[in-house]
């Protein structure tokens, strides 16, 4: 999956501006001799002020943002009124730093808008504000509103509504119920101060100064204090993702299984990049969880290793090379076999038609050797230039490693970045008419995205089909706090058809053998529950092994606080069938906020 931190930057100049493209205009309700937040706010998402000017809305300053393109401020009134569905909090965008203080008591007049953060091409939710401000300050040290307390026993168990099928699905125009569904109890404290207690860490502390707490410690919980995502329809509610007011400096430094102990509280935001936020005035103290990276056990002289890692753009200008060596030998406890995906070209994103990427692998062999490992071989097949996505000018790809010491490759010649591999019989059993060697390169499956590596390695006298794969990313979905419920994941319908392409391939193999054991692994960019999950295991040809941990344990990945699986090794049944392997997710990365990938690589052991 393309690097989180790659999108973030991309993103972040339009994240924060409001826009007349990103403005929601509505029609012009009766106006109201006295407006007050609430009536601002209304029962729905979108403000029945949206598009008009508003005269002396009332209230105290809650929270001044001075940083960033999104400068300006929060006002709550501390009169609520008796519905539950209504905020009493609002934003003010100023463009500029606020001249207000926490604590001041103003009196704001301008134009009522409805922002979508990333554009309405985003489905975002949009955030109700008060542009083009005229504020008069009244006095000043007043008391803040007290802040909201979210826990456990406010925030539903039931993540949302289906959205309204006149409307293309949005929740938009539905009427909030705040004690029923969370997205509607976090919507109807948009913009109020709000606080969490004792908040435990699930996504840790990113290069962008925030990270993500879970208000519900027990919903989905993992033994490292994780919460799993295990279904499309049973979402993690207590999930919220924190940011500060303060200094960069003071935001703690956290990894999952960490808490904010006491109190956390701000006021709640939402944005492109995760939706609902405590933009924090208060910090909790860090309360370390003791969080230690796991190393797999070591395989038995009769097994065979194989496992795939992520190592998120390698490329020889790299600091990470000693780390990831080190993580290979010492957590993963030297495989024998080794799927590589986004490893770079001999000069990574400059972009002057290199491909090559000797210069990438020897270095992380090198490194591989300096920290006691074992001279690793390896075999690959350069992509066509910028043809294969990821960062330009990187031309990422798969890789294998391989123990020479352990396991042989079976070199066939032939195998190019445009010549589709194929499968032939050799005495009677499968083989690969080219070793390496891709697979059906030019199908439109793979436009703009990584194509399968198969190779043919022999174990103990015994063949194993490897195929490495690096799926086509997420990018384009709806995020879980989108408008349209459910969200729209338009990019599973490329991930799809790779699916079936390989899906297709396996079945050549298992039909000129029926008890091949093939290995089919890498960043698959989906759920072990997704549709695409599903087309690669399609009569039964592959299963997934994450599959044989319990589902607490199944996760690769931690995105907004969702631990959940993205890299994947699937296996054809003459070796699940037989329930002869051991399958570990190894997390040493997602977890940490000094990760040096942000995937977890997994490993297989199993007897061929």
């Amino acid at each position: 999956m393309p690097s989180k931190r790659t999108a973030r930057i991309g993103a972040l100049t339009v994240a924060a501006v409001c826009s007349t493209v990103s403005a929601v205009v509505l029609t012009t309700p009766a106006h109201a001799d006295t407006v007050h937040i609430h009536d601002i706010q209304g029962t729905t998402r979108i403000s029945p002020y949206a598009g008009q000017a508003v005269t002396d809305v009332a209230g105290i300053v809650t929270g001044v943002r001075t940083y960033g393109s999104s400068r300006g401020f929060w006002i709550q009134d501390p009169n609520a009124d008796d519905n539950p569905a209504t905020s009493e909090g609002v934003f003010v965008f100023t463009s500029s730093v606020p001249k207000v203080a926490l604590g001041d008591s103003v009196t704001v007049s301008g134009t009522i808008s409805e922002y979508v953060p990333g554009g309405a091409s985003s489905g975002n939710q949009t955030i109700t504000e008060i542009t083009k401000p005229v504020v008069t300050v009244l006095s000043s040290g007043n008391a803040v509103p007290a802040a909201t307390v979210v826990n456990a026993k406010s925030v539903p168990g039931v993540y949302t509504a289906a959205g309204d099928t006149a409307a293309g699905g949005s929740v938009n125009g539905l009427t909030l119920e705040p004690k029923k569904y969370s997205l509607d109890y976090y919507e109807s404290l948009e913009g109020m101060n709000v606080q969490v207690s004792d908040a435990r860490v699930v996504t840790a502390t990113d290069p962008y100064t925030e990270l993500w707490v879970t208000v519900k410690p027990h919903e989905n919980a993992n033994r490292r204090g994780g919460t799993v995502y295990g279904s499309y329809t049973s979402q993690n509610t207590g999930r919220l993702q924190i940011q500060s007011l303060g200094a960069t400096a003071d935001f703690p430094t956290a990894n999952v299984g960490d808490e904010l102990t006491g109190t956390t509280a701000g006021p709640l935001d939402y944005n492109q990049f995760g939706g609902y936020t405590l933009v924090a005035n208060q910090i909790g103290a860090l309360e370390a969880g003791g969080l230690e990276r796991e190393t797999t056990q070591k395989q038995s002289r009769s097994e065979l290793a194989v496992a795939t890692y992520n190592v998120e753009n390698l490329d020889p200008g790299d600091a990470s090379f000693a780390a990831h060596a080190s993580a290979i030998v010492n957590n993963l406890r030297s495989p024998d076999i080794l799927s590589l995906e986004e490893i770079q070209d001999n000069n990574g994103a400059t972009n002057d038609g290199t491909v090559a990427a000797d210069q990438t692998v020897q270095k992380l062999i090198d490194a591989i050797v300096d920290a006691g490992g074992p001279a690793y071989d390896w075999r690959s097949i350069d992509p066509e230039n910028n043809k294969d996505g990821g960062e330009p000018g990187g031309n990422i790809r798969q890789v294998f490693l391989f123990n020479p010491e352990r396991v042989s490759f079976t070199d066939r010649a032939g195998g190019n970045a445009t010549t589709a591999v194929g499968v032939t019989k050799v005495n009677g059993k499968a083989a690969l008419t080219a070793s390496p060697g891709r697979i059906d390169p030019a199908n439109t499956a793979w436009t703009t995205s990584r194509k399968p590596l198969a190779g043919e390695f022999v174990f103990r006298g015994k063949t194993v089909f490897v195929i490495a794969n690096h799926f086509a990313s997420k990018g384009g979905d709806q995020g879980l706090t989108s408008q349209y419920q459910p969200p729209a994941r338009s990019s599973e319908t490329q991930r799809h058809l790779q699916a079936t392409a390989v899906n297709t391939f396996v079945k050549e193999i298992l039909a000129t053998q029926k008890n091949a054991d093939v290995v089919t692994l890498g960043d698959i960019n989906d759920f072990e529950f997704s549709g695409t999950t599903k087309l690669l295991e399609d009569d039964g040809a592959l299963w997934s092994a994450i599959k044989s941990l319990p589902k607490s344990e199944r996760y690769t990945y931690d995105y907004q606080g969702n631990s959940q699986v993205l890299d994947q090794i699937l296996v054809s049944p003459s070796i699940y069938k037989g329930c002869d392997f051991e399958y570990d997710s190894v997390h040493i990365n997602s977890e940490f906020n000094d990760q040096i990938s942000d995937h977890d690589p997994q490993v297989l052991r199993f007897k061929p």
